[in-house]
Formats: structure tokens, C-alpha cells, sequence
């Protein structure tokens, strides 16, 4: 039998990054919580939290935490349907759901499809943030339960349901397009102005050039991690990129930004991937999120 006291504890350090915070949401000491994790670790001869700041999950620990996640989410249900099992003074504690999806659905329509449901429901959401070519590696490591991710194929245990494609638009100030790029998007103009790109893992500005000029260019970079602050920076004329179409399309129709190419846009199809294990009792989440990613994306 799992002893559930200790897998709560490792799940509960894992979310809050410590086993002094852990101890507090328990209301326990954190010296309990030590020893139920060191114990836990010692009967499955594995470690399942790396210590540290924050203290994080081992590839173990993350399963183990999945599956306090599904405990959680069947206990919550079980309590709706059978109340007398828990005393009326029994202090109640909520379920956080782990899920993950990409910085620019974030940025634009993922809120107002995850809102809804987090207020009804009542869950904790733990929002993972990554590429969307690489939040399907989240829930093949058992990081999280559901993603947004560009991945059609269902990776295995998961239901693919698929969203519309998220509608990019290359775009700059006009002051900065009648330096660049006066005389058109050619490959020198490229290789002379200074991009924006989010981070390592991001191929949008290349995707986009290969559609522009058919090659691939390098160009100037300013690494800048921010959806929000991708637009501000082509407003403030730093350099141009690759943005969300509904971020732009009041600058644009208002003339502070301008298209490289007008007309020129990038589609990047997007998918929702839930465990099947928790694929009925997420479905209201999964509703949502459909609905609404239909009404924002391009299909």
C-alpha cells in the first residue's frame, strides 16, 4: 500500500518549493515532513525530491506527484458526492491541477478559456510555460496532466482534441521598416536589422523568413522572453517580430506598427492533450478551452 501521508507530503514540496512552505499548508512541522519524504524515499529506494531552492521533482517524483494529483481529483469528487465522510471542522484543501502551455496562448486567449472553470471548480492551477513544440515532453514525463501543445500525434495515455491554429504577423514601427526595409523583405534587409527572439527554443522569426524569402537567414538578435514585451519592443522600434495577430491588430489598424510583408502570415496549429485518466473529470476544463480557442484562433 502507498503511504499516502508521505506521498502527499513530496507532492506538497514539489508545489510549494520547500518543506518549510509544505509544512505550513500541512499544518505540520517541517522536521514531519522530512521524515515522511526521507522515509517514503528509503521504502521505494529512489529519491524523489532534489533539494535545493526551490527543492524540485525527480523524474520519480514528478510520477508520484501526477499521481497525488488524480488522487486529489477523485477525492474531491468522492467528498462531493458522499459530504458525511468529512467532519464538518475538517480544514479543506484544494487540488491543484498541473498543466502547461505555450507563452503567446498565454498571452492572448488561455485565460479567459481556463478562468471559468477554475472558479466554478474550484482548483489551484499550476500553469507550465513552454514552446509548444516541447509541452508535450511535459506530459510524457509525467510533468503535468494536460497541455496546449502543437504535437497532433497523441502522445500515449492522452486525448488529442485539436484548437485552430494561434496567427502570427511579422511586424515593426514604420520608423524602423523605412530604415530596414524601404526597398522590400530581401535577405540583405534581414541580415541588417535587428529581430526579437523569445528564447533558444524559438523558431518563429526563421519560420517566417523561409516563408518571406524562401532561405534561411541569420539575423541581429535581442533575446527577449516576454509576449507581452515583444510588442512593446517593435512599438518602441528596438527591432521587428513575429507576434500574435490579436496583439498587433489594433497597432497595426492604428499605424504605430506596420507589417514586413503585408498580408504574409504564419499559422501555428494548436492541440489540447489531457491524460485519459483525468480526461472525464477535466472535461468541463476541456470544453472550455475548446469553445474558446475556436472563437480566438484561425481555423
Amino acid at each position: 500500500m502507498l503511504d499516502y501521508p508521505a506521498a502527499l507530503a513530496v507532492a506538497m514540496v514539489v508545489q510549494t518549493g520547500s518543506f518549510e512552505a509544505a509544512a505550513r499548508e500541512l499544518n505540520v512541522t517541517p522536521s514531519a515532513v522530512s521524515q515522511r519524504v526521507k522515509q517514503l524515499e528509503e521504502r521505494l529506494g529512489v529519491v524523489l525530491i532534489a533539494r535545493g531552492t526551490p527543492c524540485l521533482a525527480t523524474p520519480k517524483g514528478e510520477w508520484l506527484c501526477r499521481h497525488m494529483e488524480h488522487v486529489g481529483m477523485l477525492e474531491k469528487e468522492l467528498k462531493r458526492q458522499l459530504p458525511g465522510l468529512v467532519a464538518p471542522d475538517a480544514p479543506s484543501q484544494r487540488v491543484t491541477l498541473n498543466i502547461a502551455t505555450n507563452a503567446d496562448s498565454l498571452g492572448t486567449w488561455f485565460l479567459d478559456a481556463v478562468s471559468p472553470f477554475a472558479k466554478k471548480m474550484d482548483y489551484l492551477l499550476n500553469i507550465a510555460i513552454d514552446d509548444q513544440d516541447y509541452t508535450a515532453e511535459w506530459l510524457q514525463r509525467g510533468r503535468v496532466i494536460a497541455a496546449v501543445t502543437s504535437l497532433k500525434k497523441p502522445v500515449q495515455g492522452c486525448h488529442v482534441t485539436p484548437l485552430g491554429g494561434l496567427r502570427y504577423r511579422a511586424t515593426a514601427s514604420p520608423a524602423f521598416v523605412a530604415r530596414y526595409f524601404a526597398d522590400g523583405v530581401t535577405a540583405a534587409s534581414i541580415a541588417d536589422a535587428s529581430g526579437l527572439i523569445f528564447n533558444q527554443k524559438d523558431r518563429l522569426q526563421h519560420d517566417w523568413i523561409r516563408r518571406a524569402t524562401g532561405k534561411s537567414i541569420a539575423y541581429p538578435t535581442h533575446w527577449l522572453p516576454s509576449t507581452q514585451s515583444f510588442v512593446e519592443a517593435c512599438l518602441l522600434g528596438m527591432g521587428w517580430g513575429v507576434n500574435p495577430e490579436q496583439l498587433v491588430k489594433h497597432h497595426l489598424a492604428a499605424g504605430r506598427l506596420v507589417e514586413l510583408v503585408p498580408g504574409l502570415t504564419l499559422d501555428v496549429p494548436l492541440y489540447w492533450q489531457v491524460s485519459r485518466l483525468a480526461r472525464d473529470r477535466l472535461s468541463a476544463l476541456t470544453q472550455n478551452i475548446v469553445t474558446t480557442a475556436r472563437r480566438e484562433l484561425a481555423n
